[in-house]
């Protein structure tokens, strides 16, 4: 197809929270992008589930208002590139009805089986083969959850998939995961590129009622008539099912080259590097995901990144997010004002933000948020800094995991929404002691789902040919004195949470018990 004829791609990103769709040319710049928001549904504390429909039908509105944005037609769209959100878990009949909601990654229920996995049933061996660390987020354990607490349904499940599958499923009829999504799943050998014999047998799923395994770059054609009208596409646009989220974002700030880090933080975080063959840690603390023969990504998932500051907006600073606003300004840039004013380290006060439990390098979903050196002396705005210097020490941990693996770090490529801001930036680089760059879009998924996306249809021969749709818009060094004092606030840090990791289970037990 020629460039003139097919300029635009279609980058569709099913998130935790949105699904958003930009329009992409071939020079890798954002002509148009539309997000859809659906809610969180979390009736319980351990609860995080989603309607498919909503998230369905969010991703249909998302694609149909972008190209109406743009004012694309049809015949120039090359093709539709998927990036998606990983660890969902639909149960279905044969009909693709859902008999369940999406449980997504922040779905605590199965907590219980990770004891029993790692000590009993060689969750360690599982984990060196499929790549997914022993965690509550892995559909490994949500599907052992429910073989045992919901076993009519279990019984009942024609299939059990994930959120972009059952978007593909309602598209084309055809049932298909990406390798990406399922080498998150704990149920995927990395080696084989298949499902993974003793992890089926460990949760009792059989290998029929999983979707069938196909590369990132593997495309459908054909549209049902009705779909196409509502998408504003052609019956036959090219749509590739493409990858998760993570490892798109690595590909779409370029960072694949030894010792190059992507940070991502938006509501949850995560630090990742590549390799060029299949990876895990001895220890199980980091993830290794396909993208695709010779691309790996290897790092850590947190789940308390920006949401963290949302939390001290709404809970602890909610007088002086009101008065940022009676100021005309936007709340949290009124509260980094406040954390500006307080010295880095703040003077001595360390907040473990570990409120929704945490993922990498601790993988324990029993972990509590907590305030350490708390004094007369501090006041609100300490706290505030405290908690932003935080979600930086848990990034801290994941880096230092991810250099025993993979080398020492060179620079650091960050996105997310807190790539917005240039204190958070600094304080990252202060932190990590490293360079931090910051790439022009902070759309990384969107932009990898493209880049996979032309060379699937051929458009492209490797990655090398899109390597300049990254541009550094901002560079930021570490401050040495500021580092060093983070240095010894880290180790500190880590002391702290590894004396409190007993009194996390009670507490969590504790929790559990109480809260109705």
């Amino acid at each position: 197809m020629s460039q003139a004829v097919k300029p635009y791609i279609i980058a569709a990103d099913i998130g935790t929270t949105s699904s958003k769709t930009l329009v992409i040319d071939r020079d890798g710049r954002v002509l148009a992008s539309h997000s859809v928001e659906y809610p969180l549904h979390t009736p319980r504390p351990d609860m995080a589930e989603q309607d498919p429909d909503e998230i369905f039908q969010a991703v249909i509105t998302a694609i149909r208002t972008v190209i109406s944005k743009a004012h694309v037609l049809p015949s120039q769209v090359l093709c539709v590139s998927f990036s998606s959100a990983m660890h969902s878990l639909i149960a279905i009949d044969r009909d693709l009805y859902p008999l369940t909601r999406c449980i997504t990654w922040a779905d605590n229920r199965s907590v219980g089986y990770v004891k029993t996995l790692k000590e009993e049933l060689d969750g360690l061996g599982i984990y060196r083969r499929t790549g997914t660390p022993i965690h509550p987020m892995s559909p490994l354990l949500k599907l052992m959850w429910f073989r045992d607490n919901r076993p009519e349904l279990f019984e009942q499940a024609y299939k059990f998939i994930g959120i972009k599958e059952y978007v593909f499923g309602k598209l084309f009829g055809r049932l298909v995961v990406d390798h990406s999504i399922a080498s998150a799943t704990g149920l995927f050998n990395l080696a084989e590129l298949d499902w993974d014999a003793k992890a089926l047998e460990t949760c009792g799923v059989r290998r029929e009622q999983l979707s069938e395994p196909v590369p990132t770059t593997f495309t459908l054609q054909g549209l049902a008539d009705e779909y196409a009208s509502a998408l504003g596409l052609a019956s036959d646009t090219p749509f590739v099912v493409g990858a998760s989220d993570g490892v798109l974002a690595n590909l779409g700030v370029g960072a694949y080259e030894p010792g190059v880090y992507a940070v991502t933080i938006g509501t949850s975080g995560a630090v990742r590097g590549v390799v060029n063959a299949p990876v895990t840690d001895p220890q199980g603390r980091l993830f290794c995901y396909n993208l695709m023969d010779n691309f790996w990504v290897v790092g850590g998932a947190i789940n308390n990144g920006g949401i963290m500051l949302r939390w001290v907006r709404d809970e602890l600073a909610t007088l002086e997010a009101d008065e940022g606003r009676r100021r005309g300004l936007d709340p949290y840039d009124y509260l980094t004002e406040l954390a500006q004013q307080v010295s880095p380290g703040s003077d001595g006060l360390i907040f473990l933000p570990l409120l929704a439990g945490e993922r990498a390098p601790y993988w324990n979903a029993n972990a509590r948020g907590v305030f350490f050196g708390l004094s007369l002396y501090h006041q609100k705005k300490h706290m505030i800094r405290a908690v932003m210097e935080g979600v930086m020490y848990r990034i801290h941990s994941v880096v230092s995991a991810l250099e025993e693996m993979n080398g020492a770090t060179k620079e650091v490529r960050a996105s997310g929404g807190f790539a917005r801001s240039s204190f958070w930036l600094q304080m990252m680089a202060d932190v990590l002691g490293s360079p931090v760059s910051v790439p022009n879009t902070i759309e990384s998924s969107g932009l990898g789902a493209a880049q996979l996306g032309m060379l699937a249809l051929g458009e492209i021969k490797d990655f090398s040919s899109v390597h300049d749709w990254m541009k550094v818009q901002q560079s930021l060094t570490a401050n040495e004195e500021n580092h060093k004092t983070y240095s010894e606030l880290t180790t500190i840090y880590n002391r702290v949470y590894h004396q409190l990791k007993n009194e996390f289970d009670l507490i969590s037990a504790f929790q559990q018990a109480h809260t109705k």
